[in-house]
């Protein structure tokens, strides 16, 4: 586009003005600029005026536009208590598992709930110096969520300390603590003694429980009853097998009340005392054999009675 500019003396002065696309393409950047610029202008001073004057009509523009960006806040407010409030019951569901693990717990190590020490986190200070503030709902959202991984880390390791207990405590009913027989004292120890029949020095196996006839015999431990038979020796005997080549025998029984292949349990009667076999009076043999080697019982039970020398 070309633009001519004559002066009043057309014959002395002509001037040419040459538009092109860049100058089309200012001028409607300005133009834009300078609605916008009025429009910001415009709306500033209506709602000036109207805040001043409290115009009805331009009140309701006003207050519709602020319902608008209350709506808007509630709704986002409300995004994010829905969020806060699914991580909350995902937590409530996590601390109502660790209480159950918690019982279990207490159980594997013989308590009740009630029975479990707690202590009473005490939190104090001197009040900050700092200006404070309430928790965003973010902020929140963000701690709810930390405080979530804390509480499912320390389950995955109850529920580890849980497996290991357990285990202990199976492996627990397979050793044989348990005294085999309700006696007030033993007649004879494990180890060298006088053998009642010959006089001479002789390494005793096992334990000799000194009872009355009739008395009730009791697994030490659970297992598998693998002989029950009368031994020119043991007498009337049972051996137990407890696994990992632990083995328990109760010799001089007077009636033998499992049979070979029975699964016995921790504390079930299996025999009465007697005095059969290679015996002087009424009482148990009780070994604990591992390998087929033969182990001091007195290690493994629980009490242990008061020995003195047969009679």
């Amino acid at each position: 586009m070309n633009i001519l500019v004559v002066s009043s003396d057309a014959a002395k002065s002509v001037r040419t003005i040459t538009l092109n696309w860049k100058h089309a393409v200012l001028a409607a950047v300005t133009a834009l600029v300078l609605f916008v610029v009025c429009s910001v202008a415009f709306n500033y001073v209506v709602l000036k005026w109207a805040a001043a004057t409290e115009h009805p009509w331009l009140q309701k523009i006003v207050l519709a536009d602020q319902r608008a960006e209350a709506l808007r806040s509630q709704e986002k407010l409300q995004g994010h208590l829905s969020a806060m409030a699914v991580r909350l019951g995902e937590l409530q569901a996590q601390t109502e598992r660790l209480d159950a693990l918690s019982t279990r717990l207490a159980k594997t190590v013989g308590l009740t709930p009630k029975e479990i020490p707690v202590t009473d986190a005490g939190q104090g200070g001197a009040e900050s110096p700092l200006p404070t503030r309430p928790f965003s709902a973010v902020e929140l959202g963000t701690l709810i969520d930390g405080l979530t991984e804390k509480v499912s880390v320390q389950s995955d390791r109850l529920n580890v300390l849980e497996g290991m207990l357990v285990e202990d405590s199976a492996n627990r009913r397979f050793l044989p603590s348990l005294q085999p027989v309700d006696a007030s004292w033993r007649s004879s120890d494990f180890g060298y003694r006088i053998d009642p029949f010959t006089g001479l020095r002789a390494f005793h196996e096992g334990l000799d429980f000194s009872a009355s006839p009739g008395t009730p015999v009791v697994a030490a431990a659970a297992g598998k009853v693998v002989r029950a038979e009368t031994h020119p020796q043991y007498g009337k005997l049972i051996e137990i097998d407890h696994g990992n080549g632990l083995v328990t025998r109760y010799g001089h029984n007077s009636e033998l009340l499992v049979n070979v292949g029975d699964l016995v349990v921790r504390g079930q009667v299996i025999a009465t005392v007697g005095s059969t076999g290679r015996s002087t009076g009424s009482h148990l043999h009780f070994e604990v054999r591992l390998n087929g080697v033969a182990q001091n019982p007195a290690r493994f039970l629980k009490t242990a009675g008061n020995s003195s020398p047969v009679s």
